[in-house]
């Protein structure tokens, strides 16, 4: 209920502010397990990445965020736990492969930090998507969040890794190398539009 509360302030706000236009929504399995993979530009992307889709989807945040006062209370309700950053939390692995076996949406940055698909993937996405089976859908975030200019969020086809299965640590980074240069080849298609 809280979820879908502030999914709807914030498909409102995006419209209306940042004139928010989502395409490629087709491509979002109704059902299943989804790793939604994105572009990293501001701390404004998961909710946008989220907000037009009919599906809940599920964050990682920064541990440190959940100290925050208000934030620490409100970022559980509405599908975020937290994750260290530095190193890998067993447990934040564990809560996204549950997740995901249990058919929901997480929503990834593979890139870690913000630079809009200009640095490298980290593995945890296409770890996470090859140990459970989950379907990975790119998106590309396009715009500056400038107040009353258009933003858009593009969904792209699902990204086969089929190839890499069982193929160890160097098909994890051909893996998450295929699931950047999607998402980068979307975001300079729709960037140039």
């Amino acid at each position: 209920m809280f979820y879908v509360f502030f999914r709807g302030v914030f498909r409102v706000l995006f419209r209306s502010v940042f004139f928010l236009r989502a395409e490629g929504l087709e491509n979002i399995p109704a059902e299943g397990a989804v790793v939604l993979c994105g572009n990293h530009t501001s701390n404004w992307d998961p909710p946008l990445m989220g907000s037009p889709l009919k599906r809940k989807v599920h964050y990682m945040a920064k541990a440190e965020l959940f100290d925050v006062p208000v934030l620490g209370y409100v970022l559980p309700k509405i599908a975020a736990f937290p994750v260290k950053r530095g190193g890998v939390s067993k447990e934040s692995i564990r809560l996204s492969l549950q997740l995901l076996k249990d058919g929901e949406v997480m929503g990834i940055f593979p890139e870690g930090t913000r630079s809009n698909a200009g640095g490298m993937g980290k593995k945890g996405a296409a770890s996470l998507a090859l140990k459970s089976g989950a379907a990975v859908i790119p998106a590309a975030i396009i715009g500056n969040y400038k107040p009353f200019r258009q933003m858009k969020v593009v969904y792209g086809p699902p990204v086969d890794l089929s190839e890499f299965e069982n193929s160890g640590s160097e098909g994890l980074e051909q893996a998450t190398d295929k699931i950047m240069s999607t998402i980068r080849s979307m975001v300079k298609q729709h960037e140039s539009k």
